[in-house]
């Protein structure tokens, strides 16, 4: 039975076969769709369409060996003579007559070698997860075939290797948000802690170390907040909650194991037969929970997950959308799901359906590295010089957050009159620096920074508080501050009449 492409899809497949003929035949299109979105069946009836056409091979690169039979399943969907090259394939015989080969990076390359896949005869290479760097070398031993690449994220984590560098061309699919407002992916629901990372440290690929992570994540406070969080947000859901460390992992499971819920652990060291038995557990056990390391970021489909918790902090976008699109697939009865972030990992890469310009990211890379990396770098709170000089009348402009909220349980008063008077000292800096109303309310826009640094100290203070609280929180703060400007200034105002 002939599979059915979605209306995105079959635009997609038509735009992108009608590059590959139109442009020369060693060209390179990198082609970007969301996790979830249907990038193999896309390339798959590409393949078909390109072997009808041309009577020439295509092969598909992929660089984990799950990812082999899954894209070969894929791929014979689309009635393709389909065989997967792997470490057991020693001869390939040309009578076999298979029109398409998937395969590893360094087998094929090893096949390539022992002169068993003659590259000549391949008209199509499409690249599997292009982002990947590990790739680019074999390339270029296609010297007569085009190369469609495909990624969720058309961006190299390595600044010195930029895509645009292998691709010619980027063709942009549906954003997330157009797919979940057409029914195609769930919508998310997403719960933001701060989280303190200034002990975390960068390693020589860019992302935070395992063992700086395993630090953070093992210890009692951060058990603590992900237990809380879970409790909070997904009891009784079917999760997976995604770590940096295999000890993490572990102790993730030891703790939700001491207190009753069903959960396993699954790490890249796990045995094929028991990463079978523990994904056939998560299937069919109602809130299962699945705690991971480095496994279920490609090639794992479980659309019944209705909570992802990032329980690790990175530096990498690719990552970022991995993990969350594990629980974007949509069923009947499952028409959104809840994403727990304990890392800060939303404040550094923005919302996970928010609209990214990916042609300005391929085009700009170096510029969207910067943006990244300013992201991540958490660096101690001082007052600016020239927020101070703003403000020449008021004497004190500094807050201390903890100490207020200290002194306010002390005294038995309730923990929200430290927001209260951190908006009254910032109404009379305002009122203090200006001749009228508009100019106080203008120079509200000059506290920003430290509004949002007071709100995350106070949120510290309060404990177990998520983002969407201190967000609401800093709305709130700006409404306030301003209506108790107008107050204060007005009532000067009626002081200087009556003078």
């Amino acid at each position: 039975m002939k599979r059915k492409l979605y209306h995105y899809q079959e635009s997609d497949v038509e735009l992108l076969f009608n590059k590959l003929e139109q442009r020369p035949f060693n060209h390179r299109l990198l082609y970007q769709l969301p996790t979830g979105g249907g990038k193999t069946v896309v390339f798959s009836e590409i393949a078909m369409k390109f072997i009808k056409k041309y009577n020439k091979k295509v092969i598909v690169l992929t660089h984990r060996k799950e990812l082999c039979d899954q894209t070969s399943a894929a791929v014979k969907l689309s009635g393709i003579s389909t065989k997967v090259i792997d470490s057991s394939v020693k001869k390939i015989a040309r009578r076999e007559g298979y029109a398409c080969y998937v395969a590893m990076v360094e087998t094929l390359k090893n096949r390539i070698n022992d002169k068993l896949v003659n590259v000549d005869d391949v008209g199509l290479v499409i690249v599997d997860e292009a982002h990947h760097n590990s790739f680019h070398k074999l390339l270029g031993k296609f010297k007569n075939a085009s190369v469609i690449g495909v990624t969720a994220t058309p961006f190299s984590s390595d600044v010195n290797l930029p895509m645009r560098r292998n691709y010619n061309e980027l063709v942009v699919g549906a954003p997330i948000c157009s797919l979940i407002e057409s029914g195609y992916l769930a919508r998310p629901f997403t719960w933001k802690y701060d989280v303190e990372l200034n002990t975390l440290k960068t390693g020589i690929h860019g992302d935070f170390t395992v063992s700086t992570s395993d630090e953070l994540y093992s210890s009692k406070p951060m058990l603590d907040l992900l237990v809380h969080a879970y409790e909070r947000h997904s009891k009784n859901k079917k999760t997976l909650i995604f770590n940096n460390g295999i000890f993490t992992s572990r102790k993730v499971e030891e703790v939700f194991s001491a207190l009753g819920y069903p959960i396993r652990h699954l790490d890249n060291k796990t045995s094929p037969a028991e990463r079978k038995e523990i994904l056939q557990w998560l299937k069919k056990t109602r809130g299962a929970i699945l705690t991971s390391v480095s496994i279920l970021t490609t090639g794992f489909d479980e659309p019944t997950i209705q909570t992802v918790i990032l329980n690790r902090a990175t530096t990498s976008i690719t990552l970022y959308h991995q993990m969350i699109g594990r629980g974007s697939r949509r069923l009947p009865q499952k028409k959104t799901f809840s994403i727990i972030d304990l890392g800060n990992n939303t404040e550094r890469f923005g919302e996970w359906a928010a609209p990214i310009d990916w042609q300005h990211v391929f085009e700009n890379p170096e510029t969207y590295h910067e943006m990244l990396n300013s992201r991540t770098s958490y660096q101690a709170h001082q007052i600016p010089s020239d927020m101070r000089d703003k403000f020449p009348a008021s004497r004190e402009i500094s807050f201390d957050v903890q100490a207020a909220h200290q002194a306010a349980l002390e005294s038995g008063k309730k923990a929200r009159v430290v927001i209260r008077d951190s908006i009254r000292q910032h109404a009379l800096m305002c009122v203090d620096n200006s001749d009228s109303i508009i100019q106080a309310l203008e120079l509200t826009a000059e506290l920003n920074k430290e509004i949002d640094w007071r709100i995350k100290q106070y949120g510290k203070c309060l404990g177990k508080v998520t983002k969407n609280y201190t967000d609401w929180l800093k709305e709130d703060y700006m409404v306030k501050l301003k209506k108790l400007i107008e107050k204060i200034m007005g009532r000067r105002v009626l002081l200087k009449a009556a003078v």
